[in-house]
């Protein structure tokens, strides 16, 4: 069994033009193209991010070399392996990896044998409405018991921290088991423990009802990346039958900087001048954004 969790801060992140045009050639030409498209610079950055650390995983845990990594999208858009190699190893057991970009982070989560799916979450202030306003429009989105657990955390903020660390652990869970926006979020219901996160040590004592029953098959694992930002990750059965699969260690998530973030990298494409001068031209953020971390 394997365990992956890494981490690179996107939102700190200022590239130069000779890093960011690197990054460019080392991925695929589509994915470039789709990159570029993005109107914010922090959004082009985070995508970016996110597909060098797919390529690296994959170079770095299958020795697949990186000109011949070939990732494709589901029509859930969840990214995939396409390249011809067999990835799986000398136990049988195959490997699951899944991504995940907000706030200030990119972050990529890789298991042996298990299914994994990961999310990460910044908690903001939403913007131009109250708190109260937010979770009115967000009231589907929970059952009652995880909003009576919201909204006794404390202040506003509080609150909006523990709102966000619930819908990184729902969001986890869906992206593990390949869902997307049919499935009705309050058929699964989250129950935290007292013990509070903290940076750097992992936490496996959330429970998970599905459908109203204890779900005893799926560990969840919590940690903050900073004060700010909440990551969970679902690890569950490789099948439906729900072999039985002995938890693996717990794995704290490794910042990678730049330099590690490419060190497995080689160039797929020409270098693309006009591309830095695209880039380079881009707000960092919307102007709502920029106002919420000031008011913060």
């Amino acid at each position: 069994m394997g365990s992956v969790r890494w981490a690179f801060r996107c939102g700190t992140w200022r590239p130069s033009r000779s890093e960011w045009l690197f990054a460019a050639r080392c991925v695929q030409r589509e994915e470039k193209d789709r990159v570029g498209q993005f109107v914010f610079a922090k959004d082009a950055k985070s995508a970016m991010a996110g597909r060098l650390l797919l390529r690296k995983f994959v170079c770095e845990r299958f020795g697949i070399p990186w000109s011949e990594i070939r990732l494709e999208r589901s029509p859930r858009g969840k990214p995939y392996l396409a390249t011809s190699v067999k990835v799986s190893s000398d136990s049988g057991r195959s490997w699951s990896f899944n991504l995940s970009h907000q706030g200030d982070y990119a972050v990529l989560a890789a298991e042996q044998g298990l299914q994994v799916g990961v999310d990460v979450m910044k908690t903001t202030m939403p913007g131009s409405r109250s708190v109260l306003e937010f979770f009115h429009i967000m009231t589907r989105q929970f059952t009652a018991y995880e909003w009576s657990t919201i909204q006794s955390a404390g202040s506003e903020y509080q609150q909006l921290a523990m709102f966000y660390r619930h819908w990184t652990l729902k969001e986890s869970f869906i992206k593990a088991i390949g869902t997307g926006l049919g499935f009705n979020l309050q058929r699964v219901e989250f129950h935290l423990s007292s013990e509070p996160l903290t940076q750097g040590r992992v936490l496996r004592l959330t429970k998970m009802h599905l459908d109203e029953e204890e779900e005893g098959e799926w560990l969840f694992e919590e940690s903050l990346l900073d004060a700010e930002h909440h990551v969970a990750v679902a690890l569950g059965p490789e099948d439906r039958a729900g072999t039985a699969t002995p938890p693996p260690p717990t794995t704290t998530f490794t910042l990678l900087s730049f330099d590690e973030l490419i060190a497995s990298a080689s160039p797929l494409t020409e270098e693309d001048p006009a591309y830095w001068d695209a880039f380079k031209m881009k707000d960092e953020a919307p102007q709502r954004q920029r106002d919420a971390q000031i008011s913060i």
